[in-house]
């Protein structure tokens, strides 16, 4: 999950490297940040109920391989646009396989017989935290190289290809902990029976409080961390030049330094009886993105980097606890799926910078920013009106 993470944060920091090195304007930098997600969200719904069907290993092992063919195709990016596109096409399918399959390994991983002594919370703080992880430091390694190091455009990807490789070996040494795995057919394949069109049915997705609750929030988790290192940044290019990369760089690790900080803190937050976590989560990425729109009004970079750190603190807590509220919604069947769809919806928020860039070609972008703030408070107010409703018996 850490490698496979790095992979697909690595380009963030990179934009305005692109927009004055290949002179590519704000929609398609932005469009190469979000055009990730079509790559992401079929690997996340796929993934989940595959390794559910197959087993956790094979799944994950064919989620590192994707990563270490998208770099190669990042690294190859000079030559054009399409191989940029393509890079972060299979970047997507990457995160998508270690935050499906990945993140339900780790929770198994995280439990008895394999880590008898972990908490209940272990698994999902685990996983969060090697995500984020990895996203701090696949950031922090590639800004630094971009703005100081030697051919740019080039050695972030090629370090991330020496940092992924001998995952393959880790995943293939991992013991398998796919639920009610059993022989499919006579391949011998672990996994859930039947048809494999069946498996990808995920009944718990449509449980009443994962629709009114869990699905409500999750797009503002992404949608933050893309708006927060994403799109402030080109907004402030005038103000960080020369050294926009670098603050870009921070801007990225200050906001997943302060996801990684509070997850420890988030199943304090989380309640068994009530949707608490996601309510304060989602409070924090609004007043996040409050300062957002202030400090492109203002042009100011230090506030930039202040609302970075806010919303870091706000979907750190809510990735901790919309996990927490997919397991305890998910049966044990569709766990994987569930966290697949929860992912998927939560990745969705990763293309607000794209829409928010195409419309602002017809609307000012002010008016965009306050309509969007407008839909966080309403997505707030949804999570407190349904967040003691339809708990899961038992």
């Amino acid at each position: 999950m850490f490698a496979c993470s790095w992979g697909g944060n690595q380009f963030s920091p990179l934009l305005l490297m692109y927009v004055h090195e290949q002179h590519f304007s704000e929609v398609a930098v932005t469009t190469l940040l979000g055009v990730y997600v079509l790559g992401l969200i079929p690997a996340l719904l796929l993934a989940g109920s595959l390794s559910d069907r197959h087993g956790r290993r094979p799944v994950m092992v064919v989620g590192v391989v994707a990563a270490l063919i998208g770099s190669g195709m990042l690294a190859l990016g000079p030559l054009g646009f399409s191989w940029l596109m393509a890079g972060r096409l299979l970047s997507g399918v990457t995160v998508g396989v270690a935050m499906s399959a990945g993140m339900s390994w780790m929770k198994e991983l995280s439990q008895s017989p394999h880590d008898p002594r972990a908490e209940a919370a272990s698994g999902a703080r685990r996983g969060s935290l090697a995500f984020t992880l990895g996203s701090a430091f696949g950031a922090l390694v590639a800004g630094v190289l971009a703005q100081w190091g030697p051919i740019p455009r080039m050695l972030p990807f090629l370090i991330h290809l020496a940092v992924a490789l001998p995952f393959l070996v880790l995943v293939a040494r991992l013991p398998e902990t796919a639920v009610g795995a059993v022989r499919a057919g006579s391949g011998g394949v672990p996994g859930v029976g039947g048809p494999w069109w069946a498996q990808l049915r995920i009944p718990s997705a449509a449980h009443r409080r994962f629709v009114r609750v869990v699905a409500v929030a999750a797009p503002w988790i992404f949608a933050a961390a893309a708006m927060g290192y994403g799109y402030l940044p080109t907004r402030l290019a005038d103000q960080t030049a020369p050294w926009g990369i670098a603050y870009a760089t921070a801007a990225t690790v200050i906001a997943l330094g302060a996801s990684s900080a509070i997850q420890p803190l988030a199943r304090r937050i989380h309640s068994l009886e009530s949707a608490r976590g996601l309510g304060v989560g989602t409070t924090g990425i609004a007043a996040g993105l409050v300062l957002v729109v202030l400090a492109i009004v203002v042009g100011s970079p230090v506030l930039g980097l202040v609302a970075n750190a806010v919303l870091g603190c706000g979907f750190g807590i809510s990735l901790v606890s919309g996990l927490l509220e997919v397991q305890r919604i998910a049966g044990g069947r569709d766990l994987a799926g569930l966290t697949g769809v929860f992912y998927a919806l939560a990745y969705a928020g990763f293309l607000l910078p794209t829409l928010i860039s195409a419309l602002a070609l017809v609307v000012p972008a002010i008016d965009i920013l306050v309509t969007v703030l407008l839909l966080a408070v309403v997505a707030i107010a949804a999570v407190r009106v349904s967040s003691r409703r339809h708990l899961p018996e038992g």
